[in-house]
């Protein structure tokens, strides 16, 4: 662990996790700015990210049961265990809650991956190819699973340049210093700019913290807890009436089918 005595006054002026828990509606998809990726949402932590036992994985809906969702479409184990990784940097776990490895983001971004969404199935792909206009995003031929394959391998690469290991092996100051230099676009990659993927992977960790767990992230509903969000109710009917504040526990799509 981290001395948390040990405070750098830069720190100090950094975003906390709970602001931007109460704020990331607003900035999902921005460009993160600032120092170290695991600290720009909280918390700062050296310790090295390690994956999560697929095996032990919790259940999306807390049922003890085993959870069908823990299980690859997309990655092989080895982009798993770096997207694991490197999900956990941007969104850690904290005194606030779960991050995302618990949270179980990897799977989700691998399910997304495997689905027409990570083949861009609904857009127009085919060229001529030329580079656009800040606001008019990615103009490139790679579609998203190609994306994800191409980076994750740039990260395990740049990893193995920097400190001479693999990316899963780094110290979480390593980690972040890895993800830092994606951030800021540092990193040569084939088909795509390494701070195009960084903004992407870190779009994806938040959709699968708040995603409905149906989807393979948001485990336990958890990500809802952080926020307070009721999730998908059938009726707000017996409430419209009160006058108090009532706290919800939250419900999923998967719990509609019992209604």
């Amino acid at each position: 662990m981290a001395d948390q005595d040990k405070k750098d006054p830069l720190l100090e002026k950094r975003t906390s996790r709970r602001s931007f828990l109460k704020n990331s509606g607003l900035t999902v998809g921005g460009l993160i700015v600032g120092g170290a990726v695991g600290t720009l949402i909280g918390r700062e932590t050296n310790e090295t990210t390690t994956t999560v036992d697929p095996k032990k994985a919790p259940t999306p809906q807390g049922d003890g049961k085993a959870n069908p969702n823990a299980a690859l479409m997309f990655f092989t184990p080895n982009q798993f265990d770096i997207a694991n990784a490197a999900v956990e940097r941007i969104f850690p776990a904290d005194d606030n809650g779960p991050g995302a490895q618990e949270l179980l983001v990897a799977y989700f971004i691998d399910h997304q991956l495997a689905s027409g969404w990570g083949m861009n199935a609904k857009e127009y792909m085919s060229g001529p190819f030329y580079p656009g206009e800040e606001t008019q995003g990615y103009q490139g031929s790679l579609n998203r699973q190609e994306i994800f394959t191409v980076g994750l391998q740039a990260i395990e690469n740049h990893s193995k340049e920097k400190y001479e290991k693999s990316f899963v092996e780094l110290s979480g100051e390593e980690q972040d210093a890895v993800l830092t230099d994606f951030q800021d676009g540092n990193v040569e990659m084939k088909g795509v700019s390494s701070n195009y993927f960084f903004n992407l992977l870190r779009s994806t960790t938040i959709e699968g913290v708040y995603a409905d767990p149906l989807y393979g992230g948001n485990a336990n509903m958890a990500g809802w807890e952080l926020k307070k969000y009721p999730g998908h109710q059938m009726s707000y009917f017996n409430m419209i009436e009160q006058e108090e504040f009532e706290v919800i526990e939250p419900k999923s799509l998967s719990s509609q089918h019992n209604h």
